[in-house]
């Protein structure tokens, strides 16, 4: 049984290995319907249970379409209105769920439930967002980059603005896949040190944006203000050197590729130019979830790597 907390769960082979799947199966089904079943459908007759305790768009549906492309089926449970969320333990609800579906994804805030429920499950476990990491989303952006011609290693990463979970798997990819990471945050906004000394020397935060996006292949942000966090004055004051502006973006190399995990607050975090410019591969990436995370799934249940 394999859960994907982290990267580190698979490791270099392993994340290697869903990439490649990952592309060929998506080339596989060019010009299929969305809701047509992959042709092997490699998990027929499997339930994949989805936990949201926080609000989801492409979570939530590329997951749901992610297995139904595989050939199984879902189930999706917001906290809200199950047992979870009025008082029953992580622990027993990993057990209850194990029992009636083959595999757990979890989107929530607390790191340390998601290591509960794998602890307690008998099924894999998949982390669709902790407050400490987002794996699921960086394997689509690794997708999204080898789809635009770049190999991994070597490759140098930009990334402007908060210090989050995006980013702490930003570079726990790095150390793994051997790309680098320059992360550009203000004081009291970069990433905890023990993600960036984890990295082997592949990532590293400094002050000045320009440094950052000076010759890099890739630039990335995020949005400034997470889900239930209140709309900080302060933290937006802090931030606004960091926007991803052309300027910045001249900076980069001339084929350089801009990415965002999504949603987007023009104005904010990048201005409407760059994210909507022909720099941008947000859609790219937001679709390769799907592709990524039937990978993951495969991966999960043994069929790859």
């Amino acid at each position: 049984m394999r859960h994907f907390l982290n990267l580190t769960d698979a490791g270099a082979h392993g994340i290697a290995a869903m990439l490649a799947d990952a592309h060929d199966r998506k080339a596989a089904r060019a010009g299929f319907p969305k809701g047509r079943a992959d042709a092997d459908a490699p998990l027929a007759g499997h339930a994949l249970a989805m936990v949201f305790e926080k609000n989801s768009t492409r979570t939530r549906v590329s997951f749901d379409m992610a297995i139904r492309q595989l050939g199984g089926s879902s189930i999706v449970l917001d906290a809200g209105t199950m047992q979870l969320g009025r008082g029953e333990s992580v622990a027993d609800t990993a057990r209850i769920l194990s029992g009636y579906a083959d595999a757990i994804m979890i989107r929530t805030d607390d790191h340390a439930k998601l290591e509960e429920m794998a602890h307690h499950a008998t099924v894999p476990v998949i982390n669709g967002l902790t407050d400490a990491s987002h794996p699921c989303q960086i394997m689509a952006d690794l997708l999204t980059i080898v789809e635009a011609g770049k190999a991994l290693p070597g490759l140098k990463v930009a990334w402007l603005g908060d210090g989050n979970n995006v980013l702490a798997s930003i570079v726990e990819a790095a150390g793994l896949m051997h790309f680098d990471v320059v992360a550009a945050c203000p004081p009291g906004f970069a990433p905890e040190e023990e993600a960036i000394v984890a990295a082997s020397g592949r990532a590293r935060v400094v002050a000045d944006p320009r440094e950052a996006a000076e010759g890099a292949d890739i630039v990335v942000t995020d949005t400034w203000i997470s889900m239930g966090q209140a709309h900080a004055d302060a933290k937006l004051a802090a931030l606004g050197p960091y926007q991803v502006t052309p300027d910045l973006m001249a900076l980069a190399k001339p084929d350089a590729k801009f990415l965002h995990c999504l949603p987007a607050h023009r104005g904010e975090e990048v201005t409407a130019d760059v994210i909507d410019g022909p720099q941008s591969l947000i859609w790219a990436e937001a679709e390769n979830r799907l592709h990524a995370q039937k990978s993951v799934l495969r991966w999960c249940f043994g069929q790859i790597g």
